[in-house]
């Protein structure tokens, strides 16, 4: 003969039964968790983004020719000028 299950019996009212799963649900730790603020969502995306671009200035650096390097440079300067002429920088 089977042993009889010693754990609760679910209500068979709907009303009991609702707060019987509500109960079991909820049992245990209750974690709060408090949405990040746009200052700290700010950090975190600051520092992935540092990360990535010193990691990727040195491997552009590594895989460029002189010659790219100069035109690249060239058209930095050319961009910085063109703000100064306007009064912008």
């Amino acid at each position: 003969m089977p042993k009889p299950n010693k754990q609760n019996k679910r209500p068979k009212n709907v009303n009991q039964l609702a707060d019987y799963l509500g109960d079991t649900s909820t049992r245990g730790a209750v974690e709060i968790v408090v949405p990040a603020t746009t200052a700290q969502i700010s950090l975190v995306t600051a520092e992935l983004g540092r990360k990535g671009g010193k990691i990727g200035g040195k491997r552009r650096l590594e895989t460029m020719t002189a010659k790219q390097r100069q035109t690249i440079a060239k058209k930095a300067a050319r961009a910085i000028w063109k703000k100064k002429s306007k009064g912008i920088a």
